[in-house]
Order: structure tokens, then sequence, then C-alpha cells
């Protein structure tokens, strides 16, 4: 089965190919007007073009089937490129705040009337890039990493297009770096969420929509089940969560039907398709486990030759 994010290639590669186009476009302006917040804007599109490109990669792989070594195939690419664009934005937003704060003491002269131009084209090339990625980003945390890059690049823009007018309107050259922290902080909380989403499937942490406790309560309610123990429940990538358990049950012989009825409980309920269930009369871990003292000697005291 193909991964949320492979099926949203093509949007992918047209976003990669719109925003490295006008990334270009930004750099020239920001240097020949002088405004650091159209840097900062491109800046944060040449984070979107290294995300999307290595979504689009990250797509690609999940796309490959499992092999011998790899038996769950290369889903966890999608979430390590997830947590690669959200590294690299946390970067980038760092570096506007520096930059913005030295600006803060010594303003340069800004070409207002070229600046807004250039941030109104951005604007529209990022609610284009919008556009293509809204309905991926629901499916797959690679997707919404970089439909997140390409909002906050919208709202970017927005900001760089209001400073543009209030600099044309006043004079006040500061009013950039002001924007240009904006820009950042917008950037950073968010920046952070992504991150911290990335590593809990990393850790093969419980996905944050769904409740151990509940799982177990509605696992022991199956008629037949007595206990739930050694419970694990993780993503293995975007839509792909899994589980497994150990179930102590009443009747061995009522297993197939306590396991029918356990995986369509799990699927339908929780959303579980992949699961891997233990089926036994009594708990594994109440054996006692094995120690290091040597085994009892015979009645004779002395080990048998041979």
């Amino acid at each position: 089965m193909a991964s949320a994010a492979s099926r949203h290639t093509g949007r992918l590669m047209w976003t990669l190919v719109l925003t490295g186009g006008f990334m270009g476009i930004e750099v020239i302006g920001g240097l020949w007007t002088g405004s650091l917040a159209l840097l900062a804007d491109a800046g944060h599109m040449l984070a979107d073009v290294g995300g999307l490109s290595m979504s689009l990669l990250a797509a690609w792989f999940a796309q490959r089937p499992p092999t011998a070594v790899k038996t769950y195939g290369y889903f966890r690419t999608e979430i390590l490129a997830a947590l690669a664009n959200g590294v690299i934005l946390f970067l980038v937003a760092g570096y506007i705040l520096y930059e913005a704060v030295l600006r803060l003491w010594t303003p340069p002269a800004i070409l207002s009337g070229p600046m807004l131009i250039i941030a109104m084209f951005g604007l529209a090339v990022n609610l284009v890039g919008m556009g293509l990625l809204h309905r991926g980003s629901a499916e797959s945390l690679n997707l919404r990493g970089a439909y997140l890059e390409v909002v906050s690049d919208a709202l970017g823009s927005i900001a760089v297009i209001a400073a543009a007018l209030l600099i044309h309107a006043t004079g006040v050259y500061v009013i950039d770096p002001i924007v240009s922290v904006a820009i950042g902080l917008f950037i950073l909380p968010r920046t952070w969420g992504l991150i911290r989403q990335a590593l809990n499937i990393l850790m093969e942490g419980v996905p944050p929509h769904l409740d151990i406790g509940e799982i177990e309560a509605a696992m022991v309610s199956v008629q037949g089940v007595r206990a739930v123990h050694d419970l694990h429940v993780w993503t293995l990538t975007s839509g792909k969560d899994v589980m497994s358990s150990h179930v102590v049950v009443d009747d061995l012989a009522a297993g197939d039907r306590i396991l029918r009825q356990l995986h369509r409980l799990l699927h339908e309920r929780f959303g579980i398709e992949h699961t891997t269930i233990q089926v036994e009369l009594e708990s594994l871990v109440q054996i006692s486990p094995p120690t290091d003292e040597p085994p009892p000697c015979s009645p004779e005291g002395s080990r048998k030759e041979t």
C-alpha cells in the first residue's frame, strides 16, 4: 500500500518548482532593495526548497517495496524528512532573529516600491503552493511539514507587503527588521511542534490521538478476554499506526474468534490496521525470571560422568 505522501508526489513537484523559481527572484530583490524582510523570506524559501526536496525524496523512497532486511520498507524516511525540515526551519528562524536584532540599531535605507511588488508575487506563489499541498497535509506528517513551510512563507509575504506599505508611507526603515523579528517568532513554535511530533514517532511513542488505557479497556471488554499486557502502540509513518500485545484468554479454543473480534475492534474504533496479538492462557510475565543461582545438586551430591 502506498504511503500518504507518495499519493501527492505530483503536487510536491509543482510546489518545489514554483518555490525554487521564485526564491532566486526574492534573493535578487532583497539585495537590490536592501530589505532584510525580503531576504528573510528568501531564506525561508531556501529552507522550503530543501524541505520540499527531502519530502519528495521521502515519498519516492516510501514507494519502494519491503525487503528481507527492511521488512517495513522505507516508510520511516518520511518521518526523517519531516524532522530534517523542522531542524532547518528552526535554524533559519534563529538566523532571521539574529540579523534582525542587529539591524534594529542601524536600519539601512530600503526601496519600498520594488519590495512591495516582489512580496506580492511571493504571496501569489505561496498561495498556489498552499492549494497544492492542503489536501495531502491532512494525511501525511511529511506533507504537513512542507505545507507548514509554505503557510509560514505566505504569512511572511503578507508581513513583508505590510512593511513595504508602511515604509513607503512613513519612511521609517526600522519597520523592516521589526517585521523580520515577527516572521522569525512565527516560525519557531510551529517548527518546534513539528520536531516534537517527528521525534515522538521515531521514539515509538503512543500516537497523540490514541489513549493506551482506552485501547486496553476496549480489548478486555471482548468476550473471553481476561487480561491484556505488554500492550504497545506506535506510528510507523503518517496514517499507519501499529499495535502489539499479549492477551490472556479463558479458553484457547476460542482464540480464532477472539482474534477476529480484536482486529475488527482495533480497526473500526481506533483506526489500527496492523496488529500483532499473542493469545495465552496465563500471562507470561508471571513466570519467575531465570536466576544466576546454580541448579540444585542430585541427592548424592555428585554430577553424572559422561
